[in-house]
């Protein structure tokens, strides 16, 4: 999906589309890595200087509820958030540059249905992140 594709979505549902606006959807789409807000906050500053933080936590809020990017919880604590991914799919995230990687497997009924008996809860979804080192990390 493009930058353009997601300004419509929100314009679709009732968010003006600012520069301010635009500055943050252009950054998180063309990511290759989990941005904090913070990051996203930097980079967006660049291509619009009057960029304010709120405005930036109030629209990665709004992309995720339209289900254009999904937050990522990393190790550190600290969420970040990236586009999101085609269908059911995983997340690799390498540790040291931020790279993400979308991966398919949905092979974890055993799992799921284990963990279910094992507790009495009813599992209605789950979300796998792997952490570790990219190849170009590793080669480095």
């Amino acid at each position: 999906m493009t930058a353009e594709l997601w300004l419509t979505q929100l314009h679709e549902n009732g968010y003006r589309l600012t520069d301010a606006r635009r500055a943050v959807v252009e950054i998180v789409e063309q990511s290759t890595r989990a941005l904090t807000p913070v990051e996203v906050y930097d980079l967006a500053r660049k291509k619009y200087r009057a960029l304010g933080l709120v405005t930036v936590y109030r629209t990665l809020e709004k992309l995720e509820e339209l289900h254009l990017i999904q937050r990522v919880h990393q190790p550190q604590g600290c969420q970040a958030f990236v586009s999101a991914g085609h269908g059911h799919q995983h997340l690799l995230l390498c540790q040291n540059c931020g790279r993400v990687e979308f991966f398919d497997g949905d092979d974890l009924d055993a799992l799921t249905r284990y963990i279910a008996q094992k507790t009495g809860y009813q599992i209605n979804e789950h979300w796998l992140q792997l952490f570790g080192l990219c190849m170009d990390c590793r080669k480095n």
